[in-house]
């Protein structure tokens, strides 16, 4: 035998060798294990470096709080509807990504404020006359519960557009009037003007939505009251009020106090509406407090204010992106988020409850100029409003809904690598840029048609997409943007808001909110959410 040589016994040997096969096995399933329970992995794993590990354990999570979720059954003493005008499922998409991006994350992965609500469901959109609609038929349809034509407010579909003589016949009423008929207080908050036609869509009826003022009736006839003047004679019982438009609340030879002379929008009738709104607090010996501005409005002290008249603007206020930009800002506006905290903390001191209406209505607009930056960031601005009413009200008691009224032909588009800008050119790999046929790059943010489109489109290599002003390509060149007639989401936690479910017309949407809140056709007990376990079976006719 060579010296040094050990002679192990043919049995000791194989049992050796199968020792050291388990050890060894052992050690492999212990680093297996190891990894397989590792989250994170940026060595090896692509994007975040979220591992198989991490996405198993997101799904059980998410499925363990899903088997957890219960209905919640029973009278909602109050309802907050948040709609996002032009908030397609894009929209929503895009300002996902770009809260995420706000905050130093890739963006994908983040989660909206509604997006956390257990109940969700979508809505076809479309007008009684038209195949893509207008925001005055829809708020019509989830305001009032009857679709109607395109162009119209508070009126069912008899109704002629821009014919004055056929507005009477066609009235219907809103979710607003069925709250306030039961002693509940009403509010309604935007960022466009306060008679444009989501927030009209609570309180007016007429055949046109551009009849904002007197100003736009000078060649009708047959009596039609305006917008502006329909809120404040036929509606003084709405307690707060916020938004722009201070335009057509003033006589035309007014003096705006940020815009100068008013003689274009002015009212032709010579009546200041907002003096008008004040008197009549006062002869009712209501607490009253009319503000123009971010300081006056902070002074507001909800406790001691039953009803507030906020006009920021002339027009419309400001995008969220420009509110603080004193370019375009001087006198100050409170923020979206603002104005749904202290509407709710005003309205919640009636015992019976509340209904309100808020509106980030300038997601709409800028995508009609193919500004996608001011868009979005409209979007991450009323991600905190509702954040902030989520939490400031109870689940048991207020059932919230966030919702569209319409989309747009807005798309995210290419293949671009995970967390790239959301509004950078596409880039489908690092230090890449992606190049069309025409060998020009091009955003993943895009139209279908809008002012953005070019005969010969430009080199965006050296163009600043990222600026808010940009204006975003599109395929179509038209002078603005138009709607898209895709459906779009509905959002909703609170008592009854699981009968928002599958894909449904979008006049449904305020019967679930009547019937939750026990108003309108669904005032009588029997007929509503307060005998909903008796409505629990298939067969139950809740009208009797």
């Amino acid at each position: 035998m060579p010296q040094g040589h050990i002679m192990v016994p043919r049995a000791g040997f194989v049992f050796f060798v199968a020792a050291l096969g388990i050890f060894t096995q052992d050690a492999v399933r212990g680093e297996q294990r190891a990894a397989a329970h590792t989250m994170y992995d940026k060595s090896t794993y692509s994007g975040n470096g979220e591992t198989k590990y991490y996405w198993r354990t997101e799904a059980q999570q998410t499925l363990q709080e899903s088997l957890k979720n219960q209905p919640v059954v029973g009278v909602a003493k109050n309802v907050i509807m948040f709609l996002g005008d032009g908030m397609g499922v894009s929209t929503v998409t895009g300002g996902r990504i770009l809260k995420g991006q706000l905050q130093n994350k890739t963006g994908e992965e983040t989660v909206l404020s509604w997006e956390k609500f257990p109940n969700v469901a979508l809505s076809k959109t479309y007008n009684q006359d038209h195949q893509t609609p207008d925001s005055a038929g829809t708020a019509t349809a989830y305001l009032c519960g009857v679709k109607t034509n395109l162009g119209t407010i508070g009126v069912d579909a008899q109704v002629v557009r821009g014919h004055c003589d056929t507005t009477q016949a066609a009235k219907i009423t809103s979710i607003l009037d069925w709250s306030l008929a039961e002693g509940k207080a009403v509010g309604v908050v935007t960022t466009t003007r306060v008679t444009h036609a989501t927030p009209a869509g609570t309180y007016a009826n007429t055949a046109e939505r551009n009849w904002e003022g007197d100003s736009e009736m000078a060649h009708v006839t047959g009596g039609c009251k305006d917008i502006a003047l329909q809120l404040i004679e036929e509606n003084p019982d709405i307690q707060v009020i916020m938004g722009g438009g201070r335009r057509w609340f003033l006589p035309a030879d007014a003096t705006d106090p940020e815009r100068g002379h008013n003689t274009a929008h002015g009212r032709l009738d010579g009546r200041n509406l907002i003096d008008e709104w004040m008197n009549d607090k006062k002869r009712r010996h209501k607490s009253y407090r009319y503000v123009w501005n971010e300081t006056d409005f902070n002074t507001v002290d909800p406790a001691q204010t039953d009803f507030l008249l906020g006009l920021f603007e002339s027009s419309h206020m400001q995008y969220d992106i420009d509110r603080t930009d004193p370019n375009y800002e001087k006198a100050g506006e409170p923020h979206i988020k603002d104005m749904t905290e202290k509407a709710i903390q005003i309205l919640s001191k009636n015992p019976k409850g509340y209904f309100l209406l808020v509106e980030g209505g300038k997601i709409d607009l800028a995508h009609h100029g193919s500004e996608a930056v001011k868009s979005l960031h409209d979007v991450v601005a009323m991600d905190l409003a509702v954040e902030k009413a989520d939490s400031i009200t109870n689940a048991q008691d207020t059932l919230i809904v966030v919702t569209a009224d319409h989309s747009h032909t807005f798309v995210i588009s290419g293949y671009p690598i995970r967390g790239n800008g959301i509004f950078d050119l596409m880039s489908s790999r690092p230090g890449y840029i992606s190049l069309a046929r025409d060998h020009n790059p091009y955003t993943t943010l895009l139209y279908g048609n809008g002012p953005g489109a070019h005969t010969q489109r430009p080199d965006l290599r050296h163009i600043d997409t990222t600026n808010k002003n940009y204006v975003y390509q599109a395929a179509i060149p038209l002078s603005t943007e138009t709607h898209g007639g895709e459906d779009v989401a509905i959002f909703a936690r609170g008592p009854m808001a699981h009968l928002l479910h599958g894909v449904r017309e979008q006049n449904y949407i305020p019967h679930v909110m009547a019937y939750a809140s026990c108003v309108g056709d669904y005032k009588a007990h029997s007929h509503c959410a307060a005998s909903a376990t008796q409505h629990s079976t298939a067969t139950s006719n809740i009208f009797g």
